[in-house]
């Protein structure tokens, strides 16, 4: 008899627990969001905050060259939202997207999607940029400074609506800002018109002659070629001279530059962040994510802003911009969208072993 009551005590005791546990799990549930981030470690919040201080000097730099920024366009000040057309303009853009990568916590991101490529400090990233997206050039650079590598970037200087599209402003002046002040190197090693063909064929005249007179006053080499396969072997030359013999550990491309996507639709089905294989092309139709992917070089893919910004929690189109460390909902590690799953999967591990020692208990 007193083994039985023990045993029923037990069991009450049991039950009154599992009662607890199950309110704690709803409790997780319930007031954790989906994309609850795990806590920050150092490069990511290293990352975000070199963005973020990257944003403040861009700022400065802007307003003491008297080039005003639009409160209505960039309302969270950035510096880095150009127009809604100019003569260097090459393509459609929207602002939303433009305004959501001027989020520092891009940068942790990164930092997250280079760990995922398996890059170690001191390895060599070759980056083929568009300035139509200047956030995502800068947060590349952020995060490649937090994990000591050594970004390697061409970039073209054309670029989209609201892009690094005004002629007072493009990428260049942007790199000279963040030069002088010492955040992050951002001059590029070569640099192109952009647009079609990446010679500017859907620019004016006058907005080509700008870019080609810019670079030549910056010292930086332009590249002209006369078809694709040329255009890719001359870059795939100045990132590999760059590397001065050392591999290159991973491509990022940023944006939608003809060079780097190439002419094959299949460069489309390219999925934002990381790719390690995708079809190959021809020759004639193969631009510098493809070339680098038949090499065995990762590909980081940044174009899709909504994909990425959903996979990482990041907030579209947010005002005022989130501090460091902020509304990343998981950027650091990417494990923060599985916050809830796993919450959930621990409850039900628990509950399982609660019933099957209250159903031997109940046996004796």
């Amino acid at each position: 008899m007193k083994k039985r009551r023990a045993g029923r005590a037990g069991a009450e005791r049991l039950v009154i627990l599992l009662g607890l546990w199950s309110l704690c799990g709803w409790s997780a549930l319930r007031f954790f969001p989906a994309g609850w981030a795990w806590p920050a470690d150092r490069e990511a919040l290293s990352a975000a905050s070199l963005m973020a201080e990257a944003l403040a000097a861009i700022r400065s730099c802007r307003e003491a060259g008297g080039i005003p920024i639009d409160p209505v366009s960039d309302p969270n000040r950035t510096g880095l939202i150009g127009l809604s057309d100019s003569p260097i303009t090459t393509s459609p853009g929207h602002l939303e997207a433009k305004r959501t990568t001027t989020n520092p916590n891009f940068a942790a991101a990164l930092v997250f999607l280079f760990r995922e490529a398996g890059l170690q400090a001191g390895d060599a990233v070759a980056v083929g940029a568009s300035s139509s997206f200047p956030g995502l050039i800068l947060a590349t650079l952020a995060a490649s400074k937090a994990m000591q590598l050594r970004p390697l970037p061409v970039v073209s200087l054309g670029a989209s609506n609201w892009g690094a599209n005004d002629p007072r402003w493009t990428w260049l002046e942007i790199a000279d800002c963040l030069e002088a002040a010492g955040i992050v190197e951002a001059k590029p090693l070569a640099a192109s018109v952009g647009g079609e063909g990446d010679a500017g064929r859907d620019m004016s005249p006058r907005g080509r002659a700008v870019l080609e007179a810019k670079a030549r006053s910056a010292g930086i080499p332009l590249l002209v070629r006369p078809d694709l396969p040329s255009d890719v072997a001359a870059r795939l030359d100045v990132f590999e001279r760059a590397a001065e013999g050392a591999p290159l550990k991973a491509f990022v491309n940023v944006g939608g530059s003809w060079v780097n996507m190439g002419t094959d639709a299949g460069v489309l089905a390219l999925k934002p962040g990381l790719n390690w294989k995708m079809p190959i092309p021809p020759p004639e139709r193969r631009g510098l994510i493809q070339e680098m992917s038949l090499r065995g070089t990762p590909v980081i893919h940044l174009l899709f802003v909504k994909g990425l910004a959903d996979r990482f929690g990041l907030p579209w189109d947010p005002v005022p911009l989130p501090a460091p460390g902020q509304e990343w909902g998981g950027a650091v590690s990417g494990r923060g969208p599985t916050a809830r799953p796993v919450v959930l999967a621990v409850y039900l591990l628990g509950a399982l072993a609660g019933l099957i020692q209250l159903s031997r208990r109940a046996s004796m």
